[in-house]
């Protein structure tokens, strides 16, 4: 009995000097409660270096927050968020894909971010179109992380060397084949080729549907592909894949869908299709001189094929006890000039105006030929489609797998074709 009352002593003792402390306007740092912001991204180490930088810089000028972050590569992180989601454990920041962002919204997994405008969410001279690409049916649900489109990333210095032409952003699809056995057969190198297997990447597809006219996805969230239209595409990869003029399915499958695992990191190829804000991540993994230049081109009369998009956003979690920081957070990613020199532009080109312009003097030459790439394909560009229905995120993988049969022989591409229309369908009528 005499410990409890000399516990309950030291307790009121402590009130009153912590009583006296907040009269004299001290602060108590020791027993204050940190706001705690927990952040979810995939990407490369050099992305990771990037971000916990800007994370620590954000502390420094917030006292009393504190962000902790986590981070996976592309193909394990969607599972992952989608289970924490589905416990209502969501990270408060998340970084968001356009091609998911529909999906999540649509759940009520997203918290709407209209509310902070502009308050908070200073994102005024983004521009309309780099402002809406965050929208959900007319709410805001992300906020645009920078500006990119899809590339060709390229290893100049090894071509340089074997004595082969570096690729011109005119090539069509059947020049890029052709120069893909050229390299392979300059190289005198096993298992080296030009271009990887594109087969299975859905950038690549996107590019080759729009154009043809058509669509990966039409507006109302079905397939803008049929099976005629894809018995091509997978012929197309097939017939290079005969030729050794691309990789073999069995190296092909050693792509994992990160910069660690692509073709080009592991040697296998001189180029890949890619972000072009991923210029710098394959750069880190590369020990010869990279380039970049535009997804083949269709010929022509072709309509262009590729766009501008946000290369991802961030999003905040519905059910979030700390939205306002959350989203002050996501702010200062995209506002504050010393966050911008550390990110540069490898989330892609900074979508609001006055950092693009703080940023650019900064820039490495690395760094520049991104910015540089966008504006150079801005007025070759189409307009951004509609974000994906949900479901998306599946097909993409499906599109892989489907793929690899193929290059397996495990089914031809018109029965591949058929396979992939149905199962995509099926996969979008689940909802």
């Amino acid at each position: 009995m005499a410990r409890l009352i000399t516990n309950r002593r030291q307790v009121l003792k402590l009130g009153a000097a912590l009583g006296g402390l907040a009269a004299s306007g001290l602060s108590m740092p020791a027993l204050a409660q940190d706001k705690r912001v927990r952040m979810f991204w995939w990407g490369s180490k050099e992305r990771a270096d990037r971000t916990n930088k800007v994370n620590k810089l954000y502390e420094a000028a917030h006292p009393g927050t504190a962000i902790n972050g986590e981070t996976l590569g592309w193909p394990d992180y969607w599972p992952r968020l989608a289970t924490q989601t589905a416990g209502r454990n969501a990270p408060d920041v998340i970084q968001m894909d356009y091609r998911y962002i529909v999906e999540y919204a649509r759940r009520g997994a997203l918290l709407p971010l209209d509310e902070y405008l502009p308050s908070v969410l200073k994102i005024e001279d983004f521009g309309k179109p780099a402002i809406d690409c965050g929208r959900v049916e007319g709410k805001l649900y992300g906020v645009n992380l920078g500006n990119n489109s899809t590339a060709i990333v390229y290893d100049a210095e090894t071509l340089q060397q074997i004595g082969v032409e570096e690729p011109s952003w005119e090539w069509s699809w059947a020049q890029w084949g052709d120069w893909s056995l050229k390299v392979a057969q300059a190289s005198k190198r096993d298992g080296f080729w030009g271009i990887g297997d594109c087969g299975g990447i859905e950038p690549a597809l996107d590019c080759w549907l729009r154009q043809k006219g058509k669509a990966l996805y039409t507006a109302e969230g079905r397939p803008g592909f049929d099976v005629e239209v894809m018995t091509e595409w997978f012929g197309f990869w097939h017939e290079l894949r005969q030729k050794k003029a691309i990789p073999p399915a069995d190296i092909q499958a050693l792509d994992k869908q990160s910069p660690e695992t692509s073709m080009l990191a592991l040697l296998h190829s001189a180029a890949i299709i890619t972000n072009s804000n991923q210029l710098v991540a394959h750069q880190v993994l590369s020990k010869t001189k990279l380039k970049m230049t535009m997804q083949p081109s269709g010929g022509p009369g072709a309509k262009p094929g590729q766009y501008l998009k946000p290369s991802m956003l961030f999003s905040i979690a519905a059910r979030s006890q700390v939205a306002e920081e959350a989203v002050r957070v996501a702010n200062y990613y995209v506002t504050d000039v010393e966050a911008g020199k550390v990110l540069g532009v490898e989330r892609g080109v900074p979508a609001s105006k006055t950092l693009r312009e703080a940023v650019a003097p900064t820039l490495d030459e690395l760094s520049r030929a991104m910015l540089d790439y966008v504006s150079f394909i801005t007025d070759k560009v189409g307009d951004l489609p509609p974000s994906p229905p949900k479901g998306a995120g599946e097909i993409n993988f499906l599109l892989k797998r489907v793929n690899e049969q193929v290059g397996f022989d495990q089914a031809a591409p018109a029965d591949a074709a058929k396979q992939f229309v149905d199962e995509a369908n099926s996969i979008l009528d689940r909802g």
